[in-house]
């Protein structure tokens, strides 16, 4: 019997249903939901026990044990092979990986064989189209100053010290005003160091107020 590893099983007390999916892409197809007439038997003889108790109740254990909904079931066994018949036409399985897979979306039917072993030659092509663009705009795109103008050597400030606002470049904050530049300059020959120093590296005096 096909589909023995790729399906599910959604019977429940009053008939059988299964879950079939493709092993490539996971679309999943639902066999259409087969009542069991042992089991609408089995409630009536429920309601009778349950009326009239004594030997009639005895009788309804025995239909229930009669009822197997075990997996080798012959009746679970049967619907499995109408679900199969009936969902079987949607599936292939393929010639290369032996895997049962949809016939809408991951068949090559001019190969005979799985889209991931034989893959569609537009798909396949559109797909290659789509990776060189991207290369092809990686290489191009080394090629284009997106820096022009930016001071690349000054130590970035992305939010305000004064602040605490979101800096979009530039040398002074947009909500407050403050340099956005991170020197202190010495008070003594007017050089700029960097923020974290200490002492000025010209002349040495103490730029701590």
């Amino acid at each position: 019997m096909p589909f023995t590893d790729n399906f599910s099983d959604l019977s429940n007390a009053d008939g059988y249903q299964f879950e079939f999916r493709c092993e490539r892409c996971g679309n999943g197809y639902r066999s259409a939901f087969r009542r069991d007439p042992r089991a609408a038997g089995q409630k009536i003889a429920r309601g009778l026990g349950n009326l009239f108790g004594g030997q009639l109740s005895q009788f309804t254990s025995m239909a229930e044990n009669l009822l197997d909904r075990s997996t080798n079931s012959p009746a679970k066994d049967e619907a499995l092979r109408a679900a199969t018949a009936e969902i079987g036409p949607r599936f292939h399985q393929c010639r290369g990986c032996s895997d049962w897979v949809c016939g809408d979306v991951c068949w090559n039917d001019q190969v005979g064989q799985c889209v991931r072993c034989s893959p569609a030659l537009t798909e396949e092509l559109a797909q290659l189209q789509a990776e060189a663009r991207r290369q092809q705009m990686r290489q191009r795109l080394e090629t284009v100053d997106l820096v022009g103008g930016v001071d690349l050597g000054r130590q970035a400030q992305p939010r305000c010290p004064s602040c605490g606002a979101q800096s979009h470049g530039g040398k002074f904050c947009g909500e407050c005003g403050a340099s956005l530049v991170n020197v202190r300059v010495c008070g003594g020959c007017r050089a700029e160091n960097p923020g974290s120093s200490r002492f000025c590296a010209e002349c040495g005096t103490s730029l701590i107020a």
